[in-house]
């Protein structure tokens, strides 16, 4: 039998239309499942911890792995003198302390230099001013352009300082040190009054080696002012 053409059209319209239904269905139901997906509760990720009353004390090797890592410093304070230890990613630690305490703590008057005894006692009030080192001094015993850093050679510094409350017939010293060494010096009784301004010089006949120079000033066996300066650098002349 024959078939009209339009028959034809029709059933190939029939199966696109069925082709497009099921791609509809498809696409639907993909829809529903990602929205289902999207719209669930989040997740929680908390980790949950159970308080154990009956629990034992956490031991200190434990602590110890909870704890965050300190800082790279600590310090160390001992009973004898007070020092502090820094404690760095060097293999050579440093040591801050009271340089000052500790070698007063540590150093005697030289017996060369202990030859005279006291006559008078030390005042209540009896101080030596801090010193100043310099190369020139003004009529007024002061000190023109203090420093405590000097250039190796042959020269004079000089020494300045304030005194009150001293008395003439006290015994008193002067000591000079180079690198912890006794170099020169000096012991009298003190004949300068009670108070003012003096100074000590120093002129190594050998010049000034390069190291630390110190300068300790004694009365009646007691270390009253103390000072040091730094030798370094290029060479000076006595004419400089």
């Amino acid at each position: 039998m024959k078939r009209s053409p339009y028959f034809f059209m029709r059933l190939q319209a029939e199966k696109r239309l069925q082709t497009y239904s099921f791609t509809s269905l498809g696409l639907l139901a993909a829809s529903v499942l990602f929205a289902l997906y999207a719209l669930r509760p989040p997740v929680d990720n908390t980790p949950l911890v159970a308080v154990l009353t009956n629990a034992k004390p956490v031991t200190d090797e434990v602590a110890a792995l909870a704890e965050p890592n300190s800082a790279g410093v600590e310090f160390v304070a001992e009973t004898a003198v007070t020092t502090s230890q820094i404690v760095t990613t060097s293999n050579d630690p440093l040591f801050l302390s009271d340089a000052d305490a500790l070698r007063q703590a540590a150093l005697t008057l030289p017996e060369e230099y202990d030859r005279f005894t006291p006559k008078v006692e030390l005042n209540d009030n009896t101080e030596l001013g801090t010193i100043s080192f310099s190369t020139k001094i003004n009529d007024d015993y002061q000190a023109i352009d203090p420093t405590n850093i000097f250039a190796v050679g042959s020269y004079t510094v000089y020494a300045t300082f304030s005194y009150d409350g001293m008395a003439d017939g006290m015994s008193w010293a002067w000591v000079w040190r180079h690198d912890g060494e006794v170099v020169d010096g000096g012991n009298e009784h003190w004949a300068y009054g009670e108070d003012g301004p003096g100074y000590i010089y120093l002129n190594p006949d050998d010049g000034f080696r390069a190291g630390e120079y110190t300068l300790e000033v004694w009365v009646n066996g007691e270390m009253l002012t103390r000072s040091n300066m730094r030798m370094t650098g290029a060479a000076l002349s006595s004419g400089n």
